[in-house]
């Protein structure tokens, strides 16, 4: 067995791709009417279709888990995250952990949280 996919749910799922596609370059592999399959396993499920399969409330900014992305010029990264998305809300800003990893945690549009770090 191994993993496929991992799913997020998005309330306007064309401007998410063009999140995803603006910070990480992530394309579309399939749109199939509001569950969109991106490059590198991302799943955008629409807002409405998830809560019809699950029949209970989206939680946004849970904290309970996270994206993980890495990127060696991380400084431009942040630059090109404030100039495409400024009033995104920070967990924290770029910092550097004690094991000298720079990394850098936002949420999404949706409340997905997302990190970014400098390869280990």
């Amino acid at each position: 067995m191994k993993l496929k996919n991992v799913l997020i749910v998005v309330k306007d799922i064309e401007k998410s791709k063009q999140f995803y596609h603006d910070l990480f370059g992530l394309n579309v592999v399939l749109d199939n009417d509001g569950n969109m399959i991106l490059t590198e396993g991302l799943v955008l499920q629409e807002e409405k279709i998830w809560k019809s399969f699950l029949g209970k409330e989206i939680i946004p900014q849970n904290n309970s888990c996270e994206l993980y992305f890495e990127e060696h010029d991380i400084e431009a990264f942040v630059q090109k995250l404030e100039r495409l998305y400024p009033p995104v809300q920070y967990v924290n800003k770029l910092m550097t952990d004690s094991w000298g990893q720079k990394v850098v945690r936002f949420y999404d549009l949706d409340g997905n949280l997302i990190e970014v770090g400098t390869p280990m």
